[in-house]
């Protein structure tokens, strides 16, 4: 999942600090290592580099450290469809900037994002990691999305087909389970990885949002590369046993919604509201009763971002690959200056001290709210059915 942008009824954008200092009328570009500064409130003159230099490692797959979402390019959460051909210059300026990582999934659009990276990446697909999802229950030939799961072994082989059209190549890198499907044996799905793997139309297999034992036991059949969950300064559930879990048996973490939907750039205040459609607007932890709490979550990060002259994305973004070597956000935008933005994280590092001070301030903050309304955590943590 991505990151969409909007202002709020204050008209704050969430990333003036960072807009105002760059112009990219045309397409032009910024010199990495460029200054930029802008006056907010609260912020002082920002530094911004906009170059990932920098690799990690997801099992044995390489990415930069800093991935893209692309699941908005379609349709922004606020429910406006992007330029394509725009969609399409952020795209293969990320990778001119260093980005070798993108998220899809088919589900987003549907469909239709598939096709956006696929025409993106044309130019250097050889020289990019992409990852797409399959699970949801979705009509292959007219993309229409259909009630429930669906990861029957004989449904995915055509999923997976018509993923490769879409995205203009012969294999995808990394194939995740967007879904754990309680109708179908993990085994089964795993099963089916290990043979595309065999037969080179996916390189490299993940799980996304699933039960741990559902993990061990796909493990078993084949290693897992990546588990996608949301993770971020807003929700760290996976602190608790899915970290633990990835460590223990050398798996990479991929965090979507690294920037909690916005939230933790300063996108949102105690006055936004939501468009109908955003999905954002049923999520009780941006409600009107538990923003005003939560801010304090904001104003933390603001805090350090003028402390370390950074943005607050960028310091959101730098905390979390400060928890582990293999964990990789994939902050999601439709907009090139929020893109360039978050490559800085890249250059952004705590001390053994500065993160220590940062996570007991952050210990004492409390996030009232559910992350996403109950009727789609239901689908989060499912373990899989037995193998009869």
């Amino acid at each position: 999942m991505g990151n969409s942008v909007e202002k709020s009824t204050t008209g704050f954008n969430r990333r003036d600090l960072f807009k105002a200092g760059l112009v990219l009328a045309g397409g032009a570009m910024l010199p990495a290592g460029c200054k930029t500064s802008a006056s907010a409130a609260g912020a002082n003159t920002t530094t911004s580099k906009t170059q990932v230099t920098t690799r990690r490692k997801l099992g044995k797959l390489e990415v930069s450290s800093v991935g893209i979402g692309v699941q908005n390019m379609s349709r922004k959460y606020t429910t406006e469809v992007p330029s394509r051909p725009e969609m399409h210059n952020i795209i293969r300026t990320a990778f001119d900037r260093g980005v070798t990582f993108y998220d899809a999934a088919e589900a987003y659009g549907p469909h239709e994002v598939e096709r956006i990276l696929g025409e993106g990446v044309a130019p250097f697909r050889d020289k990019v990691v992409i990852c797409s999802k399959f699970g949801w229950n979705i009509n292959q030939e007219t993309g229409q999305r259909l009630p429930g799961l669906n990861s029957r072994p004989d449904h995915v082989r055509k999923v997976v087909e018509g993923m490769l059209k879409r995205l203009r190549t012969d294999r995808i890198d990394l194939l995740y389970q967007h879904r754990v499907d309680p109708a179908v044996p993990i085994e089964d799905v795993a099963g089916l990885m290990k043979d595309l793997i065999r037969e080179g139309k996916v390189l490299h297999y993940g799980l996304s949002e699933p039960g741990l034992q559902t993990v061990r036991r796909a493990h078993a059949v084949h290693p897992v590369t990546a588990i996608q969950n949301e993770y971020s300064l807003l929700w760290r559930g996976p602190e608790e046993a899915v970290i633990p879990l990835c460590e223990e048996l050398g798996i990479g973490f991929v965090p979507w919604s690294p920037l909690g939907v916005g939230f933790l750039t300063g996108a949102i205040d105690a006055n936004t509201r939501f468009a109908p459609g955003d999905i954002r607007g049923m999520e009780s932890r941006f409600s009107p009763e538990n923003l005003p709490n939560n801010l304090a979550l904001v104003e933390l990060v603001k805090k350090w971002a003028a402390q370390k002259r950074a943005t607050p994305a960028q310091i959101s973004l730098a905390w979390l690959m400060a928890q582990k070597p293999w964990v990789v956000p994939i902050p999601g935008t439709t907009q090139m200056a929020h893109m360039l933005e978050n490559n800085g994280a890249d250059s952004v590092r705590f001390t053994a001290d500065e993160l220590k001070g940062f996570n007991t301030e952050l210990s004492k903050i409390e996030i009232k709210g559910l992350r996403l309304p109950q009727a789609v955590l239901n689908f989060s943590a499912v373990e899989a059915p037995a193998k009869k």
